[in-house]
């Protein structure tokens, strides 16, 4: 007898719409095992799993009144209706199992059961047979309009298999990437420890030579400094970035011009951007000290980054524009350059730590990329934002957001703090 295709149409939205629901992998197949016989009118299904490594088969789902009796048992590749259809990959209805060799009996014995008939489909995932999908004793012969329905639930269940599976792998890739960064922190954290001691004797060793030496050895003992140095604020921006992220960074706030900052920055930097002929200028709204309670010294090493990255990052003769913006919740500082630019592809990584945009631009200008992602973290310390904005060959806008508070009139003589 026909399945009534209302019910038919109904019963597979039901489990199809399950598919995409919260119920564990289990469940959700033995739904579709009750499906399956409901739909078929047959006595009993079940999901065989192929493993390759014994080339047999397993019981993946039964029903639960067959499980103890056959849960261990497996099922040959080779004498069995299930290692047809998967060798075969297509559907087989033997509806008189008894002189079929096709049948493995063993499991008949062993649950107790006496199959009649058998109306098996290859379960496929990505065009490749992983299993079987079967339907056992329908009281009358099997028909076409079955075996489709089986094959549609066999592709409900392949399905369910393969989500499961990349579930479970993305488990288990985040769970090793939690490790390896936590090794990784771990690493940073013990060289930046051990690497700070030798290092100082190595400044402090090279300050004396400058002064014990004269003007002979100069050249040699500025090299040892400036290397030293450069190794310094390595270290400064690892620590920086690991302490944010284990949760030992501070903040000590205190009330501080913005527009303060910006101008020593600037000044700071007046000597790099001269030796490449880069025209170096700041834009502030006269009047507006841009007051925000931060911790001065964090914001200071946030636009030190920006600054020296668009200076690096700028052709001999290009420009660098620094500007302060007031407005009523947040102060917005940005750093404008005409530079290389930044490609699209690489755009929403620049922050990320120790990513670099192109091998040879690393090459030839040097870094380790941590220098915007110490900023990203300061400026995230402060509850703010920042953003890159870039054209390849156009140059790049680098700003960030401070939130404020509407603040007290400031004293006019108020010191800038870092």
């Amino acid at each position: 007898m026909a399945v009534d295709q209302a019910k038919l149409l109904t019963r597979l939205l039901e489990v199809t719409r399950n598919l995409g629901s919260q119920v564990d992998l289990e469940t959700y197949l033995q739904s579709l095992l009750s499906a399956a016989t409901e739909l078929t009118e047959s006595d009993s299904a079940s999901l065989l799993e192929y493993d390759e490594i014994t080339q047999e088969f397993y019981f993946k789902f039964i029903p639960w009144f067959h499980r103890d009796a056959v849960n261990a048992v497996r099922v040959p590749l080779n004498g069995s209706v299930a290692g047809w259809v998967f060798l075969h990959v297509q559907p087989l209805a033997v509806d008189d199992v008894t002189n079929d060799p096709r049948h493995y009996k063993k499991i008949d014995e062993l649950a107790g059961f006496t199959t009649h008939s058998i109306l098996a489909v290859p379960l496929i995932v990505h065009g490749k047979p992983v299993g079987v999908f079967e339907v056992l004793n329908k009281r009358e012969n099997y028909t076409s309009e079955d075996i489709l329905v089986i094959q549609t639930l066999a592709a409900i269940a392949a399905t369910a298999l393969q989500n499961d599976l990349l579930e479970k792998n993305i488990l288990t890739s985040q769970d090793e990437a939690r490790e390896l960064d936590r090794l990784k922190n771990e690493f940073i954290a013990i060289t930046s420890h051990e690497l700070r001691t030798p290092l100082g004797l190595i400044l402090g060793h090279g300050t004396f030579l400058k002064e014990l030496l004269g003007d002979q050895h100069n050249e040699q003992v500025d090299a040892i400094i400036r290397n030293a140095s450069r190794l310094k604020e390595i270290i400064e921006n690892l620590t920086s970035v690991d302490n944010y992220q284990t949760g030992g960074a501070l903040v000590r706030s205190r009330r501080v011009s913005i527009a303060r900052i910006i101008e020593d920055v600037i000044v700071s930097f007046h000597e790099m951007a001269k030796k490449k002929g880069i025209a170096l200028r700041k834009e502030l709204e006269p009047g507006h000290d841009l007051w925000v309670d931060i911790d001065g010294g964090k914001i200071a090493i946030v636009l030190s980054n920006l600054l020296k990255n668009a200076i690096t990052f700028t052709n001999d003769g290009g420009q660098v524009v620094v500007r302060g913006e007031q407005h009523t919740d947040y102060v917005k500082v940005s750093v404008q350059d005409n530079g290389i630019g930044i490609p699209s592809v690489d755009l929403p990584r620049v922050f990320d730590r120790f990513y670099q945009v192109e091998g040879h631009l690393t090459r030839r200008h040097g870094g380790m990329g941590l220098g915007l992602s110490v900023a990203k973290v300061m400026v995230e310390m402060h509850g703010g934002r920042i953003w890159a904005e870039s054209k390849e060959g156009q140059g790049s806008t680098f700003s960030f957001l401070l939130p404020v508070r509407i603040p007290e009139e400031a004293p006019p003589n108020s010191p800038f703090i870092v």
